[in-house]
């Protein structure tokens, strides 16, 4: 049977009374959550649709669930909208994948009317007044989800994902941290991302439940921790760093048991202070070509390298190159290139960007970071972000690292502003988390601790700093604040 129909409904044969979601005060089993998703994929039949994708604008609630369950028991793709973009932004998106149908959350119908756009579009409170049609449809894709990367230079580009690579992705992770048959994966990353598709992804096939939220609230989060609501939670820095300032000193449940730290390198300190705290810390790389995690730290290997992204999943490769393509020895740093079954066959309609990231079997993911002589991978940074001052590579995550050690600063990014002399130069801008913390004092606690070129050349101070609907850092944002487009 063709995955598209096969994971929930294969999941509600073998476990039909285990719990699969909770979202507020609903709860629903897999026998519910796959009787559901089969109606609401009889209703969306009765469209007439054809093999194009669906896009999808929703948000973390029970019955967007529902809907991308349906929308697999269909057989055609699903495009992601990220509900926060511009409505330039998403107009392009819906016209670049050429979708047939437009289904959103009821609260986004008036953003929608704004666009003016001809596309056939339909709420979830609609689609609930649709007949249900009985007859099959006789697509079948191969494609489960499209979603677009953030798009930081040029047009964003949609990343073909498919059933084989979210299922290899979930079988990586769960050889990797284990599965138990207990286990309630928090969820308070966005769905339409794939740090939280992948997680209702992981629960069709393993069987465990998902806990979701609307929106990532740290007090509510740290509240379930403490009472053993989750086993195991997905976060990015700025959630984490959220749940660490309000911690407190009451430790989370004995049965909490994982921690996923992705988005980016991590500040050595901040997992530092997580293991202090009892708080089991798993630092991963990942992206949304590789349908989630790519490398992951194995539990038994997380005190002794901290700071590490661990190894590559149980199917995975990746390599170190150097700009020749040449292979780069243990220490030395350079591309991060990645093969495996979880990374995707390419981006949507994109020739000359598929022909640019993959060569030779190879995924060249634009990252930069160095294997350690055990075979550990370390993430430096993106070589978008490198800033290059005076001949010398800085990478503004190594900066940034220990600004944010500061005991008066709560978060800071870097990022290179042009200069006549060194040709970059890197500059900081920080959140105090003390009114009185002064720029000099900064700079000297970094002048302790960094080469000098490594020293921002200036401090901005910002109320808070620029992220996405995926908590990404916008430095681009940050660039035109600085006086630097470019």
């Amino acid at each position: 049977m063709h995955p598209a129909n096969n994971w929930l409904s294969k999941r509600a044969l073998l476990s039909p009374s285990r719990t699969a979601l909770i979202w507020k005060d609903q709860t629903w089993t897999f026998a519910e959550l796959n009787k559901e998703a089969a109606q609401t994929a009889k209703r969306l039949r009765s469209l007439k649709l054809n093999e194009k994708p669906i896009a999808l604008m929703i948000k973390n609630t029970g019955k967007a669930v529902v809907m991308i369950h349906a929308i697999q028991k269909l057989g055609v793709p699903a495009v992601l909208i990220n509900n926060r973009l511009a409505i330039e932004e998403w107009t392009y998106q819906l016209s670049d994948c050429e979708a047939q149908l437009f289904i959103v959350e009821d609260s986004f119908l008036n953003k929608v009317k704004l666009a003016e756009i001809s596309l056939k579009t339909v709420s979830l409170s609609e689609l609930d007044k649709l007949p249900q049609a009985e007859e099959d449809m006789p697509v079948r894709s191969d494609i489960c989800s499209i979603m677009y990367t953030s798009g930081t230079t040029g047009k964003p580009k949609g990343v073909l994902q498919t059933y084989g690579n979210h299922f290899a992705s979930a079988v990586g992770s769960a050889l990797n941290l284990g599965l138990h048959s207990d286990d309630v994966w928090l969820c308070a990353v966005p769905i339409f991302h794939i740090s939280g598709y992948s997680i209702l992804m992981r629960s069709a096939i393993y069987g465990n439940t998902v806990r979701l939220y609307e929106n990532f609230d740290e007090l509510e989060i740290d509240r379930d921790l403490k009472a053993g609501k989750g086993t195991m939670i997905s976060v990015v820095t700025a959630m984490l760093t959220r749940l660490l300032k309000i911690r407190g000193n009451k430790s989370y449940h004995e049965q909490f048991r994982c921690m996923l730290l992705g988005g980016g390198p991590a500040p050595v300190h901040m997992v530092e202070e997580c293991f202090n705290a009892g708080i089991p810390i798993f630092q991963t790389y990942g992206m949304t070509e590789t349908s989630s995690q790519f490398a992951t730290l194995a539990p038994e290997d997380s005190r002794r390298k901290i700071g590490s992204s661990g190894k590559p999943l149980f199917m995975n490769e990746l390599m170190i190159v150097e700009e020749e393509n040449e292979v780069c020895k243990p220490g030395e740093s350079g591309e991060i290139l990645v093969k495996g079954p979880n990374v995707t066959k390419g981006y949507l309609n994109r020739p000359q960007a598929n022909a640019e990231a993959f060569q030779a079997g190879w995924f060249h993911t634009g990252d930069i970071g160095y294997l350690d002589e055990e075979g550990f991978l370390y993430v430096l940074d993106r070589r978008s972000d490198l800033i290059i001052s005076g001949g010398e590579n800085v990478y503004p995550a190594q900066i940034e690292s220990v600004l944010s050690s500061h005991s008066k600063v709560s978060e800071a990014a870097v990022i290179g502003r042009k200069d006549k002399k060194w040709g970059e130069v890197p500059v900081a801008f920080v959140v105090k988390a003390d009114p009185h913390l002064l720029a000099d004092d900064l700079i000297a606690h970094c002048q302790d601790r960094l080469a000098a070129f490594k020293v921002p050349s200036e401090i901005y101070w910002i109320d808070e700093l620029p992220r996405n609907a995926s908590n990404k850092l916008l430095r681009r944002e940050l660039k035109k604040k600085a006086g630097n487009d470019s």
